[in-house]
């Protein structure tokens, strides 16, 4: 059993969301994926961000498909969504109008700015969303922001929003009541900025890009023969210097100056210098083998290959493999356990005949009749 199992789910997100729905998938929750009619996928991102979910065919602008998501919703515990602000609301599928139907039902819509604001009704992207949000000003060398990978910034609004999803269930509990959840994705990268904000705040410092630079100075990746390695540039800093100095690379770094960690933060783009040309002659695994030895805490940056391969994860069972729509794919598992109600990548969507089956497959709990003539006028 997970953590949700018991609970209904209705997903009506895009790439917004569906992590979010497919999160509460994987605690056990029964998601449907609520589409229309006609729509294919076939990518292995979409594969992932929806392993675990039942769906159903419904065309929302027809008056025949809003009664049956109606029916879906009375079932429903939670509904997430990610049209645009006021578009549920045009076709009568508002929270007030469905909270008088199911008084239990959260509700969590994720917009690009939130349903309200001057930018309510602007168009967005993750892209847009990482530059307005604030990301990009800290990501990335000093003379050009870089774009984090992937689509980070949904990402990011869906943890957030499957979060806020289980504190409205946990509220439920006690008052009996759904409640209606407003998410911003420029809010949630906005909500992020670590020491970006709190430093600016209280210290009145704008935080810039640093590179590959930690930005408190304390770490910085350098290129190795095969790789990259992530390097303390200070701690025991007479170790690492007579380590270069045992090479001939230490420069001027034996310099007496150096001592002093206030000289090495004004002087750190000099430091790099020295260590880039030094890392470049050796292997990432022997720094960090040495480097290990001599307490300092290095690590190699591991290459995709390396991480599918690595003997931790390996150990934790961490990868799984999920099946989508009679295809199976590799994926990443929960990164955390739980002895009671443990996670299950992928969700678990139950076999026909086995509960809840009247919306299995589009069913509805329609006859065969209903069911073939409201596909044939497009509703399903």
């Amino acid at each position: 059993m997970g953590a949700l199992s018991g609970y209904r789910v209705l997903d009506l997100t895009d790439e917004k969301g569906m992590l979010g729905a497919r999160l509460l998938a994987d605690m056990g929750a029964e998601v449907i994926r609520v589409e229309r009619p006609g729509s294919r996928h076939d990518s292995a991102d979409y594969a992932y961000l929806n392993a675990g979910k039942r769906s159903v065919s419904l065309d929302l602008e027809r008056e025949e498909g809003r009664d049956l998501f109606k029916r879906l919703v009375t079932t429903a515990d939670v509904l997430m969504e990610t049209g645009p602000p006021g578009y549920l609301g045009s076709l009568g599928l508002d929270y007030a109008r469905l909270s008088e139907i199911n008084p239990g039902l959260v509700m969590a819509s994720v917009t690009d700015f939130g349903q309200d604001g001057p930018y309510r009704d602007y168009r967005s992207g993750d892209l847009v969303a990482g530059a307005l949000g604030g990301w990009l000003s800290v990501c990335g060398e000093p003379d050009a922001p870089l774009r984090p990978y992937g689509d980070q910034a949904y990402r990011t609004a869906s943890l957030f929003a499957a979060n806020a999803v289980l504190l409205a269930l946990w509220h439920r509990h006690a008052t009996g009541r759904g409640q209606y959840i407003d998410i911003s994705v420029m809010e949630c990268l906005a909500a992020t900025l670590d020491h970006v904000l709190p430093r600016y705040f209280g210290e009145g410092i704008v935080s810039r890009r640093q590179g590959s630079r930690h930005w408190n100075g304390a770490f910085r990746i350098f290129r190795c023969q095969d790789g990259y390695i992530l390097i303390s540039l200070f701690q025991h800093w007479e170790t690492l210097v007579a380590w270069l100095g045992a090479e001939g690379m230490a420069g001027d770094l034996t310099d007496k100056k150096w001592l002093e960690r206030e000289e090495r933060l004004r002087g750190a783009d000099h430091i790099a210098e020295v260590l880039a040309r030094w890392t470049y002659g050796h292997t990432a695994g022997e720094l960090v083998a040495k480097g290990q030895l001599m307490r300092f805490p290095w690590a190699k940056v591991a290459a995709l290959p390396e991480l599918l391969d690595s003997p931790q994860l390996a150990g934790r069972d961490f990868f799984a493999e999920v099946e989508v729509e009679g295809r199976k794919y590799k994926a990443p598992g929960a990164p955390f356990k739980m002895s009671g109600s443990p996670l299950k990548a992928g969700g678990r969507v139950p076999a026909v005949g086995e509960g809840n089956q009247d919306i299995y497959r589009g069913g509805l709990g329609l006859s065969a009749k209903e069911m073939a003539g409201l596909a044939a006028e497009g509703a399903i």
